[in-house]
């Protein structure tokens, strides 16, 4: 190989340069950038998204996708509350996950906008607390959707006595083990250099125990939830073959957000492997922050449409979801059942009830009133007395004394 020499008149001292230290002339590397990184390619932030994007919009985006994810989670944990066929203590379980991306869309989000706001770029304070908030929020949703899995398939295809052994504290108990052991996957990562290092990409961080989290907390859980799916299924579409198979209204409807459960799972999946792939990669090899910054608000997006998933695709899921705007919104549950009608909005053919004492009053949807009903059915109907000319007495008003 040629070399070249030269004369170093002010040190005095003779230098060899070869092909092979140029290497050596090169500038130093960028806080906070990886090593092969192209250049332009620092300018996408892991926090505001790209530099070269427009700041009101990207403020704009991040504010909506906080504003409308976090509603949509309330309304979620909300109609699990208010809808009678939802309030199952199974569906806990769509809670924990509602709660789970309402740690995305309510703090890692908002996060990102306050930024924006302080015209801050790349804080790694807010990077870690973007990683660490979205690690803990993506390890309890999949560990999550195995406890769902597993419970729908309790629920629908094994026999009532089994299911008796899913006691409302067994799945509190689950519930919070599964924060639990997220959190201190976390905390252990956090507070040790076991990597990944998503915000500077300068080390891979301790393999052998990546792969250990990969296993135990992401492979196995998805393997166990894509079975049992796939179990209920096959064993409802066995059952529903004999043509004279009519399953219950409930049966029905358990297998209905059961599909629903499974459609949830599938788009997380779709979420999420992307990036947990890249992320895979930038262990072994350099990624760029192009491809993993990206793919990693993708991700992200996710927990703002699951629930919109459930709205759109289970109609007890919507019905409540619409009770619950007509109550925010227009005030019609409550504020108009409590507001007295004047006298002169009433019409002309209303219905006025004299309310005698001494009768006993029962209500429509009342045991007693339906006894009632039953024994005057069973008797010959009595004749009526003829109706006075124009159908209605009082001036063209019906009267009715109990």
């Amino acid at each position: 190989m040629h070399c070249y020499l030269y004369e170093n008149a002010k040190y005095g001292r003779r230098m060899t340069l070869t092909n092979l230290s140029l290497v050596t002339l090169a500038p130093p590397l960028m806080t906070g950038v990886a090593y092969g990184v192209a250049p332009g390619e620092e300018e996408m932030s892991p926090v505001t998204l790209d530099a070269h994007w427009n700041k009101v919009g990207r403020l704009l985006l991040l504010a909506a996708m906080a504003v409308v994810g976090s509603v949509g989670n309330v309304f979620f944990i909300s109609a699990v509350l208010i809808e009678d066929f939802l309030r199952q203590r199974g569906n806990a379980f769509l809670v924990n996950v509602a709660l789970a991306d309402l740690l995305v869309t309510g703090l890692v989000i908002p996060a990102s906008a306050v930024v924006i706001l302080a015209g801050l770029r790349d804080h790694e304070t807010a990077c870690s607390f973007h990683w660490i908030v979205a690690v803990l929020s993506v390890l309890v949703t999949l560990l999550t959707y195995s406890a769902i899995a597993v419970e729908n398939l309790m629920r629908l295809c094994l026999p009532p006595a089994w299911y008796e052994h899913v006691t409302p504290c067994k799945i509190t108990t689950l519930v919070f083990l599964i924060w639990i052991v997220s959190g201190s996957v976390v905390g252990l990562q956090t507070a040790l250099p076991l990597g990944p290092d998503y915000c500077h990409r300068k080390f891979p961080g301790l393999i052998t125990y990546q792969m250990a989290v990969m296993v135990v907390l992401v492979a196995v859980p998805l393997v166990v939830t894509l079975l049992c799916f796939i179990a209920i299924l096959v064993r409802v579409h066995s059952a529903k073959l004999p043509p004279s198979y009519k399953p219950p209204v409930t049966f029905s409807w358990d297998f209905s957000l059961m599909k629903t459960n499974f459609l949830s799972f599938v788009c997380f999946v779709i979420f999420w492997m992307p990036f947990g792939m890249v992320m895979e990669v930038q262990s072994i090899n350099t990624v760029s922050p192009r491809v993993l910054y990206p793919l990693a608000w993708f991700a992200l997006s996710k927990s703002c449409l699951n629930n919109f998933l459930y709205c759109v695709t289970n109609r007890h899921f919507r019905n409540a979801y619409v009770n619950l705007f007509h109550y925010c919104c227009c005030k019609t549950t409550v504020a108009l059942s409590r507001r007295p009608r004047p006298e002169a909005s009433r019409p002309t053919g209303d219905v006025r009830v004299h309310i005698i004492p001494g009768y006993n009053m029962y209500s429509y949807t009342s045991p007693q009133r339906a006894e009632r009903a039953a024994a005057s059915a069973a008797k010959p109907a009595a004749k009526r007395p003829p109706r006075p000319p124009g159908g209605r007495g009082n001036g063209g008003r019906e009267v009715y004394e109990l």
